[in-house]
């Protein structure tokens, strides 16, 4: 039987919890979080309370590090005698390197990055995945069914994880400021402002799958909306007198920075 191990149970860690239920087949799943209410319920979701992280490392086959970056340095130095080299780790820690966890753990520890998104906590998640040498072809998709259980997987090299992070997981809350802004827009000229939400919402959800399924290319699908002299173009002029995808990248390189930082 395979023994998969959360060390973590926020949001994250809590949705993959959930996703994940019934799904694995011979799998036995255990938990530890440092605030003991969140793993009063784990019994729900087929999942069994372990007392530490040091129990996890002792007891499982893989671990998925759910914490946050800045508190992972001490998880590791916890359960670095307890690693084993058949242990395969699972970090969805933002910004954190293999290296970071071999450096803490075992030299040469097995180590499957992610970058999630919050959508997973709805079973929409979009996560960038990757993995070196050391980790077997067998052990990287057992991963990436777990990570899958919550929304699509993609595999990145994984010297782009850092990169990655604002494509897909730092760029819901770009999208959600967007949204605030047609929202807004939309009460100071006097249309109610959930009507809006969920018009500008499904717009969205619309012109996703357009991107994904229309089989266009992007500047495609904006001349598609733009007619001649129409609205669109009108609006397209300020956007790009703004200089949006500047501003874009701008907050990506941001992202990107700190991640760097983070992984230190």
């Amino acid at each position: 039987m395979t023994k998969l191990g959360f060390i973590g149970v926020g949001n994250m860690g809590g949705a993959i919890l959930k996703g994940i239920e019934g799904k694995l087949g011979n799998t036995a799943v255990f938990a530890y979080d440092a605030n003991a209410e969140k793993l009063e319920n784990l019994r729900l979701v087929g999942a069994t309370a372990a007392g530490s992280a040091k129990e996890i490392a002792e007891k499982c086959d893989y671990i998925l590090l759910a914490v946050k970056p800045q508190h992972l340095a001490e998880v590791l130095a916890e359960i670095k005698d307890s690693v084993k080299p058949e242990t395969v780790f699972i970090s969805i820690c933002a910004g954190i390197s293999a290296e970071f966890i071999r450096e803490r753990t075992i030299p040469n520890a097995k180590v499957v990055l992610v970058m999630p998104n919050t959508p997973m906590m709805l079973g929409f998640g979009a996560s960038a995945m990757s993995h070196d040498e050391l980790v077997s072809d067998e052990e990287f998709a057992f991963a990436r069914k777990i990570i899958g259980s919550c929304g699509i997987t993609e595999v990145i090299s994984p010297d782009k994880m850092k990169e990655i992070i604002a494509i897909n997981g730092s760029s819901p809350a770009f999208i959600y400021l967007y949204a605030k802004g047609f929202v807004d827009y939309a009460e100071s000229v006097g249309i109610d402002k959930d009507a809006a939400l969920r018009l500008f919402a499904q717009s969205l959800i619309g012109s996703a799958k357009m991107l994904t399924e229309s089989g266009m290319t992007v500047d495609e699908l904006i001349k598609q909306v733009s007619s001649p002299g129409g609205t669109t173009l009108a609006g397209l002029d300020k956007l790009y007198e703004g200089d949006l995808t500047g501003d874009v990248k701008r907050a990506c390189e941001a992202c990107t920075k700190r991640a760097y930082e983070l992984g230190q």
